[in-house]
């Protein structure tokens, strides 16, 4: 069933008649019924449920004349096969004459439903569109609509887990030991990174995460997205996915596509659900809790108020590492099994509340408002620090053997002399001289210190942060003068994360150190305010045009935040500390804090003007374009455009074309942010910095300041309806993007480049062993298609919707920036492997086969994923860990039992034969029994059931 819609992004539901109805002035020309309601629905400014096949195959004559919305409806539908239906609750909807209406109708528009029980209803949306409301069939630009209430939401913990399952050119790896990026997911879409896609709810724009994801698995690294988790599934009532580029008619980031929420409205109906589940290895333990209600506010006004609890366990998919082997069979026995744990993060306390509001003040005017708040405890483990190798916390330089490195706390060449202890493949804590220092009793004991004394077993430090979001957004919508619709608003979002890590040392400080730290955090805050005009043009064409108009203000902040003095203290057993070589390490390993003088808070604004045109020219030609000019304060102005075009070929056949020009800008974090990481290199465990491009030691390396982003973006497809319960999609896609912002791979620092950073403050530059900066690092050239099937059939008395879709994309480095360095001539800034993860760590090809059956109280969900083969730079260290993974199947299932009108119990089994990745070649090295970056996962299966009811 369609939803007819006004052109202003619209509140979705049934229509609620009041008995003191406002009239309208209504002018509808004689048509199909599709486009009857669907005018009808702009002129009252409103939403309509309709059969949408059967409303093709009627023609309606036209209405002229001040009604009310039940009037014009009886006037216009008499002598048809369609009629009003009036809920006990007073909503309306389209049915055909002499059927019953769905069960459920109101909330369950997507429901999948034969003609023993009533019309197939279909969503629709406003997307990549200003003009008119259109179905995922009739788009000029692909485009996917997905309710929330389908079966394979159930079960899934966060919205990025749930589109995983329904979206096959939507991919999002696990993040393990990946610094903030295990704590906010990125999420790529066609191949591209997190942040080419831009996040609207209820068509406003979305503000970005305040992490950058430094270590983001190769294809998002330096990217800074949208968190998509945030949102609470509870509040949405579906999602709009638009396929296509669309800077030209969004602004900035949205290069991949455009991803839209639209919140609830459902006034006097609500929902609550409770879900718990875990894996079948017996960990990864869930629980979630949501509720949502709709309030009647005055005769037509909404309020919906959501919100949702969450607690997850984490999960340890790991096998012991080599090194901790070794240390086990040369007699340490403090080791522990496993030494480091890789799997999915914990999730404590999280908690997500949205509100959204809808008021008219008057006939032709209403005020709106929405909001969202989420908090979370996310926490993972990092890199496991061997108690025999680990340099700058247990051993002294990079010579072999190893010396293991003594404090001597009353100062070198003062007093009692430390003993120097070698290290070699034997248990250290058996050596005599070892006991010696870790004696307290004796002078020695007391005077030296090794972190060995109170890790005898090394260490595996646990990163976590709290996670804080919220939006606002205020505004006012209606018709003013010569028939103009207007939409004014006012918005803001804040991001922001607040950093801890616990079981690690700040090893400089020798005894006195800390073993827990908050090492700082960082905030992103956006401003946002847009008017938007739209005009209806008469014209000699079939329809009238429709022009949109508008200007929108934007004001971007990131802010680095310092950390307590403990996590970034240079302490007195600083390697070089007074020019004394004592070879600690400096900040709290693992994470060093943001230091005063690196934080700071960065801003800029953005203007922009935009016109689309939506042309109508015939009853088979449609044709849209877009033209937008955005200017930044601080690096100018970039201006877009975009032409789409579909053509009804036939009844049953039409195509559609769309080509367009697109820019991301830099983001006030990537262009400023100072940070400090442990990753896998060549040589193990490094200490690594990024800088900003505009640092003197960054240009020195060759940065240069960072530029826009630049996209070219085709696409042509075809749509196919086989039958009125069958259709196909077939959508190619090609996108140019040049100059492309990341992060180099690791630059090797010599002995002058240190010294520089010594110079600029980082005293602890001699532990680092390796720079990045933020750069146009290269170009990409991604292909692709996607195929949609979707049939709705009965079939032995239970109703069926097979859907199809398969995805294929592949992306070529075509360009890479050569490093500007006298001593590194004709290197470039990215490493062989790292290009190796930009074209191949997602599968080029991706496929879902969804089957949903109903009989009576009973509902089967079946779904097939297919994950082809990728490659994987193993640990990130271009150091030969090289992965080349083949694909897989995965199975999902859902059962449902109705228990009562608007009640349920749904139990579910997401990849029931526990299908897992091939074994990690390399799993011993680091301790990751599967390739970290599997696309679907590696957690294996997981069970959950799930209570939900409504009233």
């Amino acid at each position: 069933m369609l939803v007819a819609a006004w052109p202003v992004p619209p509140v979705l539901g049934a229509i609620k008649e009041y008995s003191t109805a406002p009239q309208y002035d209504f002018s509808v020309r004689p048509q199909t019924a599709d486009k009857s309601l669907i005018e009808l629905a702009g002129q009252a400014r409103t939403t309509l449920l309709f059969p949408f096949e059967l409303a093709q195959q009627v023609v309606l004559p036209g209405i002229q004349g001040q009604y009310t919305l039940e009037e014009a409806l009886n006037l216009l539908l008499e002598n048809s096969p369609l009629t009003i239906h009036r809920d006990n609750k007073g909503y309306l909807t389209i049915v055909p004459r002499q059927t019953e209406p769905p069960v459920n109708a109101l909330r369950e528009e997507s429901s999948k439903i034969t003609i023993d029980e009533g019309p197939v209803y279909e969503r629709i949306s406003v997307l990549g569109n200003r003009a008119s409301a259109r179905g995922a069939y009739d788009s000029a630009v692909p485009l996917d609509i997905i309710a929330t209430d389908n079966p394979f939401f159930a079960g899934s913990q966060t919205m990025l887990d749930a589109l995983t399952q329904v979206l096959p050119s939507f991919n999002v790896s696990a993040q393990t030991t990946n610094d903030a990026a295990m704590l906010v997911r990125p999420a790529n879409l066609r191949g591209l990174a997190s942040d080419h896609t831009l996040t609207l709810v209820n068509g406003k724009r979305r503000h970005r995460s305040a992490v950058i994801t430094f270590l983001g698995g190769g294809l998002s690294d330096g990217a800074q997205g949208p968190d998509i988790s945030v949102l609470p599934v509870s509040a949405i009532e579906q999602a709009e996915v638009l396929r296509d580029g669309a800077a030209a008619q969004y602004g900035s980031d949205a290069i991949a596509g455009v991803m839209n929420f639209k919140l609830k409205s459902t006034p006097g109906q609500g929902s609550i659900s409770f879900t718990g589940g875990q894996y079948s290895a017996g960990d990864g333990e869930q629980v979630s809790v949501q509720v949502s209600q709709g309030l009647a506010i005055g005769q037509k006004g909404a309020l919906q108020l959501s919100a949702e609890y969450q607690q997850q366990n984490p999960t340890d998919r790991s096998v012991q590492r080599e090194d901790a082997q070794a240390l086990l069979d040369a007699g340490n026995k403090v080791i522990a099994i496993p030494a480091q744990k890789w799997g999915s993060a914990a999730m404590d306390r999280d908690v997500k509340l949205a509100a959204n509001l809808v008021v008219p003040v008057s006939r032709q005017h209403e005020v709106y408002a929405f909001a969202l708040g989420t908090s979370r405890d996310m926490e993972g483990e990092f890199y496991f620090r061997n108690p025999q190798r680990r340099q700058g916390v247990f051993v002294a330089g990079a010579s072999q053997p190893g010396e293991l490195l003594i404090a001597d706390l009353d100062g070198l060449g003062e007093g009692i002399e430390c003993p120097t202890i070698l290290l070699t493949g034997d248990n250290v804590l058996a050596s005599a001289t070892y006991q010696q220092i870790a004696d307290e009793q004796s002078a020695v004991g007391r005077n030296c210190f090794a972190f060995n004394e109170w890790f005898p077993g090394g260490f595996t430090p646990r990163f976590g942060g709290r996670v804080k979001d919220g939006t606002f957004y205020a505004g006012s919508r209606g018709e003013f003068g010569d028939a103009w619709l207007y939409d004014v608003s006012v918005g803001a979002g804040y991001s922001g994360i607040r950093y801890y890590i616990n079981n690690t040392v700040n090893p400089s400080l020798g005894p006195d150190s800390p073993t827990t730290f908050r090492p700082g955090g960082a905030a992103q805050i956006e401003r946002n305010a847009s008017i938007g005009l739209l005009k209806s043009l008469p014209t000699g064409f079939y329809e009238p045009f429709t022009l949109a108009l508008g200007l929108e203000w934007r004001s971007e902040r990131y802010r680095q935040i310092a950390g307590e003095q403990a996590s970034y203290e240079v302490g007195r057993f600083a390697q070089n500390r007074q020019g004394v070589s004592a070879g600690f390490s400096v900040g709290a390993n693992g994470f060093p804090g943001y230091r005063p003088e690196t934080s700071g808070e960065w801003q800029r604004e953005t203007r922009a003007v935009y016109v689309d045109l939506t042309m109508p020219l015939s009853d088979t030609w449609f044709t849209t374009a877009a033209f937008r000019a955005e200017d930044f304060s601080d690096f100018g102005t970039h201006v877009d455009g975009k032409l789409s075009l579909r053509w009804q070929a036939t009844e049953t056949l039409a195509y559609r074309s769309s080509v367009s020009t697109g820019f991301k800008a830099p983001t006030v974090g990537q262009s400023n942010i100072i940070n400090i990481s442990t990753k896998f290199g060549l040589n193990g465990l490094e200490d690594q910095i990024t800088l900003p491009p505009t640092n003197s030691v960054a240009v020195k390396l060759g940065a240069r300041e960072l530029t826009p982003e630049e996209s070219v973006n085709f696409s042509v497809g075809l749509m196919a309806s086989l039958s009125p319960a069958a259709q196909l999609t077939l959508d190619f896609y090609q996108i140019y993007l040049a100059d492309r912002i990341s992060t180099t791979s690791a630059i090797e620092l010599d002995e002058q480049t240190v010294g520089l950073l010594l110079e600029q403050g980082f005293e602890e530059a001699e532990t680092y062993r390796s720079a990045k900066f933020f750069t146009n690092d290269f170009d990409t050239r991604t292909r692709g298609l996607d195929l949609v099937f979707n049939w709705q059939f009965d079939w032995q008395g239970w109703q069926h919707q097979l859907l199809a879709t398969l995805n294929w994309t592949d992306t070529q480095v075509i360009r890479v920036t050569a490093q500007d360095y006298e001593q590194r001539d004709g290197a470039v800034n990215l490493t062989t492997q790292r290009i190796r993860m930009l074209e191949d760590n997602l599968p080029a090809y991706r496929a879902n086969i969804s089957l949903t059956q109903s009989f009576g109280a009973h509902q089967l969900a079946w779904q097939v994923h297919y994950f082809g083969a990728f490659y994987e730079d193993h640990l990130d260290a271009s150091a030969g860990y090289d992965i080349e993974a083949p694909g897989r199947f995965t199975m999902d299932a859902r059962w449902s039992y109705k228990l009562a009108e608007d009640w349920k119990l749904t139990m579910g089994i997401n990849n029931v034969f526990n299908t897992q990745p091939e074994l990690n070649p390399h799993r011993f090295v680091a301790g990751a029994k599967y390739p970290s970056t599997s696309p679907g996962g590696f957690d294996g299966r997981y069970g959950f059931i799930a209570f939900i009811g409504g009233w």
